[in-house]
């Protein structure tokens, strides 16, 4: 399937575009944007593309009035299918956010219960008793998500909200083409919901991908081949920026052994996460590390370990912003890509994690582990790379089997000899590709 040798860019459109903060219902075409956004995105080897939500809401896009049509503070649909056109014409697949779980309260069919109330055809479409009141005082409770009632909760079993959905879905294949939806906290979602959901857009599009947001608990239960294919891999985003700010690459490395590793007990050896360092909900990378000479350290364990890896848009040149300060500081417009060395690294680091098979399908074993290096193995067939990461300050040569005499380093493009161990400059990252 074609996501499994991706790397995804995601954007928060209404951040990225520099939206007003609620809708004005001023129709403004700040969509295209991302069009003369598609030479950087080639620059960094890119092949897919993932939206936060950008149907029409009241405020931050995840409290959706209408799933037919994009935000007015995005511009029109026909700006839309051209923004998704340009970029298929460039090799890069749609991913959209699929937000199921709940609607804002300008939702239409919200909107029709809180004006007829027991006589709304609506009233089944959400978790209601007309014998509460919520906080808004609709002299009706209904159920919020998790305790935030700008957003209603929809009733997933019910068979019309269902359809209505799905017809939605299928206008979005139809009209802009799209290749696959992330589930906006999957972690939650109706069980049966997404096995229906499963079935009927692969009916749509063979290859449809499905992925949803998980934060915690057993990913198995909705990555398998009756859900989704994959799922946020919030563990490892924690242990990759902890490992490098505690001088420890234990952590990292035994999440990713316990998980990813060869033998049969590992959880997830078999299932293609999406792997991150940061995204529109938690702080940046720059700003998580204490240290900014592990930045191109971290990115290198992102685009070697197993998953299919996704960066979040401004990240890789550096950008900083932290949850504390709000959403605005992580969701932030930007006018121009900035090309730096960070952006060429993290480019030649999603090439080589393209066009290999082995960082894409391979095995994950552990050769050589301390407080300060891990060197690991991926290997898929005949083919093998392994990963060296020095985060010390000073050179260190590590002694481990590495059950080869040479390689070609793929980031430099450089030869490299195992014989007497393997040499490693301070703050440094390789991918040696064994002969």
């Amino acid at each position: 399937m074609w996501f499994e040798q991706s790397v995804i860019y995601q954007i928060y459109p209404l951040g990225f575009c520099g939206c007003p903060k609620t809708n004005d219902k001023i129709v403004t075409s700040r969509i295209l944007k991302v069009i003369d956004y598609i030479p950087h995105l080639v620059k960094l080897n890119i092949n897919a593309f993932y939206f936060c939500p950008v149907f029409e809401s009241s405020q931050h896009g995840y409290d959706t009035s209408d799933y037919t049509k994009i935000d007015s503070r995005l511009g029109t649909n026909e700006d839309f299918k051209l923004v998704c056109k340009k970029l298929h014409e460039n090799g890069i697949k749609i991913i959209l956010d699929g937000v199921f779980n709940h609607v804002g309260r300008d939702f239409f069919a919200f909107c029709d219960v809180k004006e007829k109330r027991y006589d709304s055809i609506y009233k089944d479409w959400f978790n209601i008793s007309f014998d509460g009141n919520s906080p808004y005082n609709d002299g009706f409770w209904y159920e919020g998500w998790e305790g935030h009632y700008e957003l209603v909760k929809l009733n997933l079993d019910n068979y019309e909200v269902k359809k209505y959905l799905f017809d939605a879905i299928e206008k979005w294949i139809s009209e802009f083409d799209i290749d696959g939806l992330r589930l906006d906290v999957a972690y939650m979602l109706n069980r049966n919901f997404m096995r229906e959901l499963r079935g009927f857009c692969t009916s749509k599009k063979p290859d449809f991908f499905l992925a949803g947001e998980m934060i915690h608990g057993d990913y198995s239960q909705i990555v398998n081949n009756d859900m989704l294919h994959s799922a946020t891999n919030y563990e490892c985003f924690k242990g990759i920026y902890s490992s490098f700010n505690s001088m420890n690459m234990f952590e990292i490395g035994h999440s990713l052994r316990n998980r990813f590793g060869k033998e049969e007990w590992c959880q997830y050896r078999n299932l293609k996460l999406i792997s991150f360092v940061d995204n529109h909900d938690v702080t940046r990378i720059a700003s998580n590390l204490t240290n900014k000479n592990h930045l191109k350290l971290a990115y290198g364990i992102l685009m070697s370990m197993p998953s299919i890896p996704c960066i979040y848009y401004g990240s890789e040149w550096g950008i900083e912003g932290r949850k504390e300060e709000g959403d605005d500081a992580l969701r932030p417009c930007v006018e121009n890509p900035v090309e730096n060395e960070l952006s060429s690294f993290v480019s030649k680091l999603v090439k080589i994690h393209r066009e290999n098979k082995s960082l894409c399908y391979g095995s994950f074993e552990i050769l050589h582990m301390t407080n300060r290096q891990i060197i690991y193995e991926r290997s898929f067939e005949e083919e093998r790379i392994i990963v060296m990461i020095n985060a010390d300050e000073n050179e260190y040569t590590a002694h481990y089997n590495a059950s080869a005499g040479c390689g070609e380093e793929l980031i430099t493009n450089t030869h490299f000899d195992f014989g007497a161990g393997s040499r490693l400059e301070p703050y440094s990252v390789k991918y040696v590709k064994v002969k």
